[in-house]
C-alpha cells in the first residue's frame, strides 16, 4: 500500500457557508410555501407544492455534506476510506471538503504509548466516523517500554531498557501494513532489544566477539553504549519498514545486573577493585625499597649483608604494604 496524498486545497469554510445558506434557505421556503399554499391553486400550487417538498428534503438529508468537512490540525493526517477503499490522506493544517461518504480510518486511534510503560488499548478502535482519535499524528513521539530481564552473551541476566523516538512516515503502511503499528512497533522494540544486549557481555570480557568478524574485541553493554543503541535503531528501522515508520533515535534509559546476581556481581567488582589497588600498592612499595637500598649502596650509608638486606626488605614491605600503622621498635644496641 502506498500513501496518496489528497492535493485539495482548505475550501472546508466555503462549503460550509454554502451548505448553511441552503439549509436557511430551504427552511424559509417551507415557511413561506406553507403559508402561501393556502391562497395558491392550479399550476402556481402544484409548482410550490413541489419547490416546498424538495426543501423538505433538504431539511432532512440536509446534515449529510456537512459529513465531509474535515478540519486537520498541524502535523497531522487523516486516512480516509470510501466504501472500504483507501481514498487517500488529508495532509497540512486547515478545514477541507471531501465526499461526505468517505469515513477516517485508525486502526491505532484508541492505543496509548506511555512515556513510561507498556503499550495500553482502553478501547478497540472503530472505522466509522470522525473524531478527534482517528486522526494520526505526524509529530515525533517517544516510546519508553518496560524494563526487560535478558541474558548478556556470557549467560548472565540484565536488565535494561530503552527510549525510543520515532514518528509517522508513511500513513497508508502505517494503518493498512499492519494490525495496530503502535503496538507492531513496540513489539519490535521489545525484540530487536533482545536481538542485540545477548550479543554483547554487561562488561568488558576476554574472547568475545561482538561485531561479528571473528576477533575478540572489548564491546559492553556498559562501555560501548553509544555503538548498542545504534545497533539497536538499526535493527529496530530494518523490522518496522514495511509499516511505514521511521526511527529517529534510541537510548538506553536503565542498565543493571538482575536482582538475583547483582550482589554476586557486586561482590566480583569489588573483589576485582581491592586486587588492582593491592597490585598498584606492591608495585610502590618494590619501587621505594629498591630505590632506598640504592641509595644506601651509593652513598655507603650502612654495609649491609645479605641477610640484613632480605630483613629490611621484608621490613618495609610490611610497613608499606600493611593495613595498619606500623609500630616501631627501637634498637639501642648494635646493628649486629
Amino acid at each position: 500500500m502506498k500513501e496518496k496524498v489528497l492535493n485539495k486545497k482548505p475550501n472546508g469554510l466555503a462549503a460550509l457557508f454554502i451548505f448553511a445558506l441552503l439549509y436557511i434557505a430551504a427552511l424559509a421556503i417551507c415557511i413561506v410555501g406553507a403559508v402561501r399554499l393556502e391562497h395558491m391553486e392550479g399550476a402556481g400550487f402544484a409548482a410550490m407544492v413541489t419547490i416546498v417538498i424538495i426543501a423538505a428534503i433538504w431539511l432532512c438529508a440536509g446534515w449529510l455534506p456537512f459529513m465531509g468537512l474535515k478540519i486537520i490540525k498541524p502535523q497531522e493526517a487523516l486516512v480516509l476510506t470510501l466504501f472500504g477503499r483507501y481514498y487517500g490522506t488529508l495532509k497540512g493544517e486547515g478545514m477541507y471538503y471531501v465526499n461526505p461518504f468517505c469515513v477516517a480510518f485508525n486502526p491505532a486511534a484508541k492505543t496509548k504509548l506511555g512515556q513510561s510503560g507498556d503499550v495500553t488499548t482502553e478501547k478497540p478502535a472503530v472505522a466509522t466516523g470522525q473524531g478527534p482519535n482517528m486522526k494520526i499524528s505526524l509529530k515525533v513521539m517517544t516510546l519508553s517500554n518496560a524494563k526487560q530481564k535478558i541474558n548478556d552473551c556470557l549467560g548472565n541476566p540484565v536488565e535494561i531498557g530503552i527510549a525510543v523516538t520515532w514518528r509517522v512516515t508513511d500513513t497508508a503502511k502505517a494503518v493498512f501494513n499492519v494490525d495496530n503499528y503502535k503496538e507492531f512497533l513496540s513489539l519490535q522494540c521489545d525484540t530487536a532489544l533482545r536481538d542485540i544486549v545477548r550479543i554483547y557481555p554487561y562488561d568488558v570480557a576476554p574472547n568475545v566477539d561482538t561485531t561479528g568478524d571473528g576477533l575478540a574485541d572489548d564491546g559492553s553493554l556498559r562501555g560501548s553504549s553509544e555503538i548498542v543503541v545504534k545497533r539497536i535503531r538499526d535493527k529496530i528501522q530494518e523490522k518496522v519498514e514495511d509499516a511505514g515508520l521511521e526511527i529517529i533515535e534510541a537510548r538506553i534509559t536503565y542498565l543493571a545486573y538482575a536482582p538475583e546476581i547483582a550482589a554476586a556481581m557486586l561482590q566480583r567488582q569489588q573483589a576485582s577493585a581491592i586486587i588492582d589497588a593491592r597490585k598498584m600498592i606492591v608495585d610502590g612499595a618494590v619501587g621505594m625499597v629498591e630505590m632506598a637500598l640504592e641509595r644506601l649502596n651509593e652513598n655507603h650509608t650502612v654495609e649491609l649483608d645479605e641477610e640484613r638486606k632480605a630483613a629490611m626488605v621484608s621490613n618495609l614491605l610490611v610497613v608499606l604494604c600493611g593495613n595498619k600503622d606500623a609500630q616501631p621498635v627501637v634498637n639501642s644496641g648494635s646493628l649486629y
